[in-house]
């Protein structure tokens, strides 16, 4: 549903639900915004080296 279809909405529904709508719309485009702004820093993390293969293989326990 996009904010231009709330205007046939009104007609149909009560001032409150109107709002409900309205307002779950802002949330959703929001949430939205919020996902995009994540995966853009997520894609900005410059790349982790590997480390060399004898390490990482093994676990000392001692007690």
């Amino acid at each position: 549903m996009e904010v231009s279809s709330l205007g046939s909405l009104s007609a149909a529904l009560s001032p409150v639900e109107v709002k409900d709508a309205a307002n779950t719309l802002v949330l959703k485009k929001a949430m939205d915004i919020q996902a995009q702004n994540a995966t853009q820093l997520l894609e900005a993390l410059p790349q982790v080296s590997s480390n060399p293969t004898h390490l990482g293989n093994s676990v000392d326990v001692k007690v």
